[in-house]
Protein backbone atom coordinates (compact mmCIF):
# COMPACT_ATOMS: atom_id res chain seq x y z
CA UNK A 1 0.00 0.00 0.00
CA UNK A 2 1.79 3.39 -1.22
CA UNK A 3 1.72 6.09 1.25
CA UNK A 4 -0.82 8.51 -0.77
CA UNK A 5 -3.18 5.20 0.18
CA UNK A 6 -2.34 5.51 4.03
CA UNK A 7 -2.62 9.00 4.16
CA UNK A 8 -6.00 8.99 2.80
CA UNK A 9 -7.11 6.38 4.85
CA UNK A 10 -5.89 8.24 8.29
CA UNK A 11 -7.39 11.62 6.94
CA UNK A 12 -10.50 9.51 6.62
CA UNK A 13 -10.47 7.81 10.17
CA UNK A 14 -9.81 11.53 11.53
CA UNK A 15 -13.16 13.09 9.58
CA UNK A 16 -14.71 10.16 10.90
CA UNK A 17 -14.31 11.04 14.19
CA UNK A 18 -14.56 14.50 13.78
CA UNK A 19 -17.95 14.12 12.50
CA UNK A 20 -18.84 11.61 15.56
CA UNK A 21 -17.48 14.44 18.28
CA UNK A 22 -19.09 16.72 16.38
CA UNK A 23 -22.63 15.11 16.69
CA UNK A 24 -21.81 13.84 20.74
CA UNK A 25 -21.44 17.75 21.20
CA UNK A 26 -24.52 18.70 19.82
CA UNK A 27 -26.80 16.08 21.32
CA UNK A 28 -24.74 17.12 25.05
CA UNK A 29 -25.60 21.30 24.15
CA UNK A 30 -29.56 20.12 23.62
CA UNK A 31 -31.35 21.92 26.57
CA UNK A 32 -32.83 18.69 28.10
CA UNK A 33 -29.22 16.35 28.32
CA UNK A 34 -29.16 17.18 32.08
CA UNK A 35 -32.68 16.26 32.86
CA UNK A 36 -32.46 12.87 30.86
CA UNK A 37 -28.93 11.48 32.25
CA UNK A 38 -30.31 12.17 35.79
CA UNK A 39 -33.08 10.35 34.66
CA UNK A 40 -31.73 7.51 32.90
CA UNK A 41 -28.99 6.88 34.91
CA UNK A 42 -31.02 6.69 38.36
CA UNK A 43 -33.37 4.35 36.67
CA UNK A 44 -30.67 2.14 35.54
CA UNK A 45 -28.79 1.84 38.61
CA UNK A 46 -31.47 1.37 40.74
CA UNK A 47 -32.75 -1.41 38.29
CA UNK A 48 -29.37 -3.06 38.83
CA UNK A 49 -29.68 -2.71 42.59
CA UNK A 50 -32.65 -4.17 42.98
CA UNK A 51 -31.44 -7.28 40.13
CA UNK A 52 -27.96 -7.33 42.25
CA UNK A 53 -30.14 -7.04 45.69
CA UNK A 54 -31.85 -10.24 44.92
CA UNK A 55 -29.00 -11.93 43.77
CA UNK A 56 -26.72 -11.68 46.57
CA UNK A 57 -29.22 -11.69 49.26
CA UNK A 58 -30.80 -15.00 48.17
CA UNK A 59 -28.62 -17.21 49.62
CA UNK A 60 -28.24 -15.84 53.00
CA UNK A 61 -31.96 -14.97 53.37
CA UNK A 62 -33.24 -18.25 52.81
CA UNK A 63 -30.81 -19.05 55.60
CA UNK A 64 -31.28 -16.39 58.10
CA UNK A 65 -35.00 -15.74 57.40
CA UNK A 66 -36.09 -19.10 55.44
CA UNK A 67 -37.17 -16.63 52.49
CA UNK A 68 -35.03 -16.15 49.61
CA UNK A 69 -37.08 -12.77 48.69
CA UNK A 70 -36.39 -11.23 52.34
CA UNK A 71 -34.46 -8.24 51.56
CA UNK A 72 -35.08 -8.11 47.73
CA UNK A 73 -38.85 -7.52 48.89
CA UNK A 74 -37.92 -4.86 51.68
CA UNK A 75 -36.00 -2.94 48.85
CA UNK A 76 -38.70 -3.26 47.00
CA UNK A 77 -40.92 -1.75 49.31
CA UNK A 78 -38.10 1.22 49.66
CA UNK A 79 -37.92 1.58 46.04
CA UNK A 80 -42.06 1.82 45.57
CA UNK A 81 -41.45 4.65 48.51
CA UNK A 82 -38.65 6.33 46.64
CA UNK A 83 -40.11 6.42 43.35
CA UNK A 84 -43.06 8.46 43.76
CA UNK A 85 -41.32 10.82 46.12
CA UNK A 86 -38.60 11.20 43.49
CA UNK A 87 -41.41 12.28 41.23
CA UNK A 88 -42.70 14.70 43.56
CA UNK A 89 -39.30 16.66 44.10
CA UNK A 90 -38.56 16.66 40.35
CA UNK A 91 -42.06 18.72 40.58
CA UNK A 92 -41.10 21.19 43.54
CA UNK A 93 -39.55 24.40 42.48
CA UNK A 94 -35.98 25.81 44.25
CA UNK A 95 -37.83 27.80 46.84
CA UNK A 96 -39.37 24.48 48.66
CA UNK A 97 -36.03 23.20 48.95
CA UNK A 98 -34.57 26.41 50.46
CA UNK A 99 -37.19 25.94 53.32
CA UNK A 100 -37.19 22.24 53.30
CA UNK A 101 -32.82 22.48 54.65
CA UNK A 102 -33.89 23.91 58.26
CA UNK A 103 -36.44 21.60 59.25
CA UNK A 104 -34.31 18.31 57.85
CA UNK A 105 -31.21 19.58 59.69
CA UNK A 106 -33.37 19.93 63.09
CA UNK A 107 -35.17 16.16 62.42
CA UNK A 108 -31.30 14.97 61.35
CA UNK A 109 -29.40 16.67 64.72
CA UNK A 110 -32.89 15.07 67.01
CA UNK A 111 -32.84 11.87 65.33
CA UNK A 112 -28.82 11.64 65.79
CA UNK A 113 -28.90 12.61 69.77
CA UNK A 114 -31.98 9.99 69.86
CA UNK A 115 -29.35 7.53 68.29
CA UNK A 116 -26.69 7.93 71.19
CA UNK A 117 -29.36 6.95 73.81
CA UNK A 118 -31.18 4.25 72.05
CA UNK A 119 -29.37 3.18 69.17
CA UNK A 120 -28.28 -0.19 68.36
CA UNK A 121 -24.41 -0.75 68.00
CA UNK A 122 -23.77 -3.13 64.92
CA UNK A 123 -20.24 -4.01 62.97
CA UNK A 124 -18.58 -1.36 65.60
CA UNK A 125 -20.78 1.80 64.77
CA UNK A 126 -23.90 2.95 66.48
CA UNK A 127 -26.21 4.54 63.95
CA UNK A 128 -29.65 2.58 63.52
CA UNK A 129 -32.72 2.65 65.52
CA UNK A 130 -35.10 -0.01 65.43
CA UNK A 131 -38.86 0.85 65.37
CA UNK A 132 -40.19 -3.30 65.46
CA UNK A 133 -39.15 -4.60 62.19
CA UNK A 134 -38.52 -1.13 60.35
CA UNK A 135 -34.82 0.07 60.40
CA UNK A 136 -34.09 4.06 60.79
CA UNK A 137 -30.46 5.72 59.80
CA UNK A 138 -30.78 9.26 60.92
CA UNK A 139 -27.53 10.05 59.74
CA UNK A 140 -28.90 9.41 55.48
CA UNK A 141 -31.34 12.14 55.98
CA UNK A 142 -28.62 14.57 57.20
CA UNK A 143 -26.58 14.41 54.08
CA UNK A 144 -29.57 15.80 52.32
CA UNK A 145 -30.05 18.50 55.13
CA UNK A 146 -26.74 19.69 54.79
CA UNK A 147 -26.70 20.35 50.88
CA UNK A 148 -29.48 22.03 51.35
CA UNK A 149 -29.60 24.31 54.58
CA UNK A 150 -25.30 24.58 53.95
CA UNK A 151 -26.59 25.55 49.89
CA UNK A 152 -29.37 28.29 51.45
CA UNK A 153 -26.78 29.83 54.08
CA UNK A 154 -24.45 30.34 51.70
CA UNK A 155 -26.91 32.10 48.97
CA UNK A 156 -27.97 33.98 51.22
CA UNK A 157 -24.33 35.71 52.00
CA UNK A 158 -23.52 35.49 48.29
CA UNK A 159 -26.34 37.64 47.58
CA UNK A 160 -25.30 40.19 50.51
CA UNK A 161 -22.31 40.85 49.19
CA UNK A 162 -20.49 39.01 51.83
CA UNK A 163 -17.38 37.08 50.26
CA UNK A 164 -15.50 36.86 52.94
CA UNK A 165 -14.49 33.69 54.21
CA UNK A 166 -15.03 34.21 57.86
CA UNK A 167 -18.63 35.13 57.11
CA UNK A 168 -18.60 31.97 54.87
CA UNK A 169 -18.14 30.16 57.69
CA UNK A 170 -20.81 30.79 60.07
CA UNK A 171 -22.69 29.60 60.89
CA UNK A 172 -22.13 26.95 58.41
CA UNK A 173 -18.98 25.41 60.12
CA UNK A 174 -20.73 24.93 63.47
CA UNK A 175 -23.54 22.87 61.99
CA UNK A 176 -21.46 20.89 59.92
CA UNK A 177 -19.07 19.88 63.31
CA UNK A 178 -22.40 19.42 65.27
CA UNK A 179 -23.36 16.98 62.75
CA UNK A 180 -20.11 15.26 62.27
CA UNK A 181 -19.70 15.20 66.32
CA UNK A 182 -22.99 13.47 66.35
CA UNK A 183 -22.11 10.56 63.97
CA UNK A 184 -18.45 10.29 65.70
CA UNK A 185 -20.16 9.86 68.69
CA UNK A 186 -22.01 6.73 67.50
CA UNK A 187 -18.50 5.78 65.60
CA UNK A 188 -19.51 5.76 62.33
CA UNK A 189 -16.43 7.46 60.06
CA UNK A 190 -17.68 6.83 57.00
CA UNK A 191 -21.02 9.01 57.22
CA UNK A 192 -18.27 11.82 58.83
CA UNK A 193 -16.00 11.77 55.64
CA UNK A 194 -19.01 12.00 53.43
CA UNK A 195 -20.47 15.20 55.27
CA UNK A 196 -16.92 16.18 54.88
CA UNK A 197 -17.29 16.08 51.25
CA UNK A 198 -20.59 18.07 51.73
CA UNK A 199 -18.86 20.72 53.44
CA UNK A 200 -15.50 21.21 50.80
CA UNK A 201 -17.64 21.06 47.92
CA UNK A 202 -20.34 24.06 49.47
CA UNK A 203 -16.83 26.12 49.79
CA UNK A 204 -14.82 25.29 46.66
CA UNK A 205 -18.52 26.45 44.58
CA UNK A 206 -18.66 29.49 46.48
CA UNK A 207 -14.94 30.44 45.92
CA UNK A 208 -13.24 29.66 49.13
CA UNK A 209 -9.52 30.66 49.15
CA UNK A 210 -7.05 27.12 49.24
CA UNK A 211 -5.61 27.87 52.48
CA UNK A 212 -8.73 27.60 54.17
CA UNK A 213 -8.81 24.19 52.12
CA UNK A 214 -5.71 23.18 54.31
CA UNK A 215 -6.50 24.25 57.36
CA UNK A 216 -9.91 22.59 56.98
CA UNK A 217 -8.16 18.92 55.52
CA UNK A 218 -5.34 19.72 58.15
CA UNK A 219 -8.20 19.54 61.28
CA UNK A 220 -10.00 16.95 59.74
CA UNK A 221 -6.45 14.48 59.12
CA UNK A 222 -6.14 15.40 62.84
CA UNK A 223 -9.82 14.07 64.01
CA UNK A 224 -9.52 11.04 62.06
CA UNK A 225 -6.03 9.89 63.20
CA UNK A 226 -7.76 10.26 66.96
CA UNK A 227 -10.76 8.41 65.73
CA UNK A 228 -8.92 5.41 64.73
CA UNK A 229 -6.29 5.98 67.48
CA UNK A 230 -8.94 5.45 70.26
CA UNK A 231 -10.88 2.48 68.57
CA UNK A 232 -9.07 -0.33 68.26
CA UNK A 233 -11.31 -2.11 66.02
CA UNK A 234 -10.60 1.18 63.44
CA UNK A 235 -6.86 0.18 64.08
CA UNK A 236 -7.47 -3.08 63.24
CA UNK A 237 -9.15 -2.22 60.30
CA UNK A 238 -6.37 -0.04 58.91
CA UNK A 239 -3.57 -2.98 59.50
CA UNK A 240 -5.88 -5.04 57.60
CA UNK A 241 -6.08 -3.34 54.48
CA UNK A 242 -2.53 -2.07 54.47
CA UNK A 243 -2.01 -5.90 54.29
CA UNK A 244 -5.14 -8.14 53.48
CA UNK A 245 -3.33 -11.02 52.79
CA UNK A 246 -1.20 -10.86 55.94
CA UNK A 247 -4.51 -10.89 57.89
CA UNK A 248 -6.81 -12.96 55.42
CA UNK A 249 -8.04 -14.79 58.64
CA UNK A 250 -8.54 -11.71 60.98
CA UNK A 251 -9.61 -8.04 59.88
CA UNK A 252 -8.48 -8.37 56.61
CA UNK A 253 -11.04 -11.28 55.44
CA UNK A 254 -14.06 -9.19 54.37
CA UNK A 255 -11.47 -7.08 51.61
CA UNK A 256 -10.17 -10.44 50.56
CA UNK A 257 -13.18 -12.14 49.91
CA UNK A 258 -14.57 -8.98 47.76
CA UNK A 259 -10.84 -9.57 45.83
CA UNK A 260 -11.46 -12.93 45.29
CA UNK A 261 -14.84 -12.08 43.41
CA UNK A 262 -13.86 -9.26 41.82
CA UNK A 263 -11.11 -11.37 40.29
CA UNK A 264 -13.23 -14.16 39.63
CA UNK A 265 -15.35 -12.77 37.36
CA UNK A 266 -13.40 -11.78 34.00
CA UNK A 267 -14.14 -10.16 31.60
CA UNK A 268 -17.45 -10.93 31.74
CA UNK A 269 -18.67 -12.45 35.02
CA UNK A 270 -19.71 -16.02 36.15
CA UNK A 271 -23.48 -14.93 35.02
CA UNK A 272 -25.95 -13.27 36.98
CA UNK A 273 -26.70 -15.44 40.44
CA UNK A 274 -24.01 -17.68 39.47
CA UNK A 275 -21.49 -15.92 41.61
CA UNK A 276 -19.80 -18.55 44.35
CA UNK A 277 -19.10 -16.08 47.02
CA UNK A 278 -22.02 -14.74 48.09
CA UNK A 279 -22.26 -18.28 49.98
CA UNK A 280 -21.21 -16.80 53.17
CA UNK A 281 -18.31 -15.63 52.12
CA UNK A 282 -18.61 -11.68 51.29
CA UNK A 283 -20.01 -10.42 54.53
CA UNK A 284 -22.37 -7.80 54.08
CA UNK A 285 -22.49 -8.58 50.11
CA UNK A 286 -26.07 -7.09 49.85
CA UNK A 287 -24.86 -3.90 51.25
CA UNK A 288 -20.90 -2.49 51.39
CA UNK A 289 -19.59 -5.18 49.18
CA UNK A 290 -22.52 -5.74 46.46
CA UNK A 291 -19.82 -4.20 43.84
CA UNK A 292 -17.64 -7.34 44.62
CA UNK A 293 -21.06 -9.35 43.60
CA UNK A 294 -21.25 -7.27 40.56
CA UNK A 295 -17.75 -7.78 39.52
CA UNK A 296 -18.08 -11.47 40.01
CA UNK A 297 -21.21 -11.95 38.00
CA UNK A 298 -21.15 -9.61 35.87
CA UNK A 299 -17.38 -8.97 35.21
CA UNK A 300 -15.14 -6.37 34.67
CA UNK A 301 -17.57 -5.07 31.62
CA UNK A 302 -20.42 -4.76 34.15
CA UNK A 303 -18.35 -2.50 36.78
CA UNK A 304 -17.19 -0.42 34.27
CA UNK A 305 -20.76 0.28 33.23
CA UNK A 306 -21.54 1.25 36.88
CA UNK A 307 -18.91 3.67 37.36
CA UNK A 308 -19.67 5.01 33.90
CA UNK A 309 -23.14 5.53 35.30
CA UNK A 310 -22.33 7.26 38.64
CA UNK A 311 -19.85 9.58 36.49
CA UNK A 312 -22.32 10.69 33.93
CA UNK A 313 -24.73 10.65 37.13
CA UNK A 314 -21.75 13.26 38.36
CA UNK A 315 -21.84 14.99 35.13
CA UNK A 316 -25.01 15.87 34.87
CA UNK A 317 -25.16 17.00 38.48
CA UNK A 318 -22.58 19.70 37.28
CA UNK A 319 -24.06 20.47 33.89
CA UNK A 320 -26.87 21.73 35.93
CA UNK A 321 -24.95 23.81 38.26
CA UNK A 322 -23.14 25.31 35.65
CA UNK A 323 -25.91 26.53 33.37
CA UNK A 324 -28.39 27.63 35.84
CA UNK A 325 -27.48 31.02 37.26
CA UNK A 326 -29.36 30.40 40.45
CA UNK A 327 -26.77 30.44 43.30
CA UNK A 328 -28.63 28.18 45.54
CA UNK A 329 -29.05 25.89 42.51
CA UNK A 330 -25.28 25.90 41.93
CA UNK A 331 -24.09 25.42 45.12
CA UNK A 332 -27.08 22.40 45.62
CA UNK A 333 -26.59 20.98 42.94
CA UNK A 334 -22.33 20.40 43.24
CA UNK A 335 -23.16 19.29 46.81
CA UNK A 336 -25.28 16.63 45.95
CA UNK A 337 -22.99 15.32 43.04
CA UNK A 338 -20.13 15.66 45.71
CA UNK A 339 -21.91 13.24 48.35
CA UNK A 340 -23.82 11.18 45.98
CA UNK A 341 -20.39 10.18 43.40
CA UNK A 342 -17.76 10.24 46.40
CA UNK A 343 -19.87 8.19 48.64
CA UNK A 344 -19.50 6.02 45.13
CA UNK A 345 -15.52 6.50 44.94
CA UNK A 346 -15.66 5.80 48.42
CA UNK A 347 -17.46 2.39 48.69
CA UNK A 348 -15.83 0.76 45.65
CA UNK A 349 -12.62 2.08 46.55
CA UNK A 350 -13.25 -0.19 49.76
CA UNK A 351 -14.19 -3.14 48.01
CA UNK A 352 -11.19 -2.80 44.88
CA UNK A 353 -8.84 -2.31 47.93
CA UNK A 354 -7.72 1.05 46.80
CA UNK A 355 -9.16 2.41 50.55
CA UNK A 356 -9.93 1.41 53.80
CA UNK A 357 -13.00 -0.43 54.49
CA UNK A 358 -15.67 2.15 56.00
CA UNK A 359 -19.12 0.70 56.35
CA UNK A 360 -21.18 3.06 53.38
CA UNK A 361 -23.28 1.44 50.92
CA UNK A 362 -22.85 2.20 47.44
CA UNK A 363 -25.62 5.04 46.56
CA UNK A 364 -28.74 3.37 44.53
CA UNK A 365 -27.48 -0.35 44.49
CA UNK A 366 -26.71 -1.38 47.88
CA UNK A 367 -29.24 -2.23 50.37
CA UNK A 368 -31.14 -0.26 52.31
CA UNK A 369 -34.39 2.24 52.56
CA UNK A 370 -32.67 4.83 55.18
CA UNK A 371 -30.34 5.18 52.42
CA UNK A 372 -32.25 5.05 48.78
CA UNK A 373 -34.46 7.75 49.70
CA UNK A 374 -32.39 10.50 50.74
CA UNK A 375 -30.81 9.55 47.78
CA UNK A 376 -34.10 9.78 45.17
CA UNK A 377 -35.04 12.76 46.78
CA UNK A 378 -31.83 14.62 46.07
CA UNK A 379 -32.26 13.22 42.36
CA UNK A 380 -35.37 14.41 42.07
CA UNK A 381 -34.28 17.88 43.28
CA UNK A 382 -31.60 17.90 40.27
CA UNK A 383 -34.35 16.66 38.02
CA UNK A 384 -36.38 19.41 38.78
CA UNK A 385 -33.40 22.25 38.86
CA UNK A 386 -32.39 20.75 35.32
CA UNK A 387 -36.09 21.84 34.06
CA UNK A 388 -34.91 25.46 34.66
CA UNK A 389 -31.46 25.56 32.30
CA UNK A 390 -31.76 27.91 29.41
CA UNK A 391 -34.61 26.39 26.70
CA UNK A 392 -35.65 23.42 28.85
CA UNK A 393 -39.02 24.52 30.11
CA UNK A 394 -39.73 25.37 26.06
CA UNK A 395 -37.83 21.95 25.24
CA UNK A 396 -40.49 20.27 28.06
CA UNK A 397 -43.19 22.86 26.35
CA UNK A 398 -43.03 21.09 22.61
CA UNK A 399 -42.51 17.31 24.05
CA UNK A 400 -46.02 17.54 25.16
CA UNK A 401 -47.66 15.95 28.54
CA UNK A 402 -46.61 13.17 30.00
CA UNK A 403 -47.58 9.76 30.68
CA UNK A 404 -48.93 10.98 33.84
CA UNK A 405 -51.32 13.53 32.71
CA UNK A 406 -52.14 11.75 29.16
CA UNK A 407 -53.51 8.85 31.33
CA UNK A 408 -55.61 11.50 33.59
CA UNK A 409 -56.67 13.09 30.17
CA UNK A 410 -57.98 9.72 29.17
CA UNK A 411 -59.98 9.19 31.91
CA UNK A 412 -61.20 12.57 31.60
CA UNK A 413 -58.97 14.06 35.03
CA UNK A 414 -57.06 16.35 33.38
CA UNK A 415 -56.22 18.33 30.18
CA UNK A 416 -56.03 16.66 26.95
CA UNK A 417 -53.11 16.06 24.90
CA UNK A 418 -52.21 18.66 22.65
CA UNK A 419 -53.75 18.45 19.31
CA UNK A 420 -56.76 16.15 20.73
CA UNK A 421 -59.87 18.21 21.43
CA UNK A 422 -62.63 16.72 23.61
CA UNK A 423 -65.93 16.95 21.38
CA UNK A 424 -67.97 19.56 22.68
CA UNK A 425 -71.63 18.84 24.33
CA UNK A 426 -74.13 19.89 22.58
CA UNK A 427 -76.22 22.72 24.45
CA UNK A 428 -80.23 21.61 25.16
CA UNK A 429 -82.13 23.65 23.12
CA UNK A 430 -85.13 25.42 25.28
CA UNK A 431 -88.53 24.88 23.73
CA UNK A 432 -91.32 27.10 24.63
CA UNK A 433 -94.76 24.54 24.69
CA UNK A 434 -97.64 27.13 24.09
Amino acid sequence: MSDTAIAAGGAEVKGWWRERLTALGKLLDRPLTSYYLVLGCSALLLALGLMMVLSASSIMALQLKGDPFYWFLKQSISVAIGLPLMWLCSRLPPRFFRLAGYPLMAIAIIGLIMVIFIGETEQGAQRWIYIGSLTIQPSEPAKLGLVLWGADLLARKAKGGLIEWRHLLIPLMPGTAILALLVMIGRDLGTTLVLMLIFLALLWVVGAPLRLFGGILAVATLATTIMISVEGYRSARIQGWLDVWGNVRGTGYQAAMGQIAMGSGGWFGLGLGNGRQKWGRVPHAESDFIFSIIGEELGLMGTLVVVALFGLLGYAGLRVASRVKDPFIRLTASAAVAWIAGQAIVNIGAVIGALPITGIPLPLVSYGGSALLPTLAALGMLLSFAKLEPGAADALAARGPGPVARALSWLGLGRPPAGIRRPKRARPTSRHVE
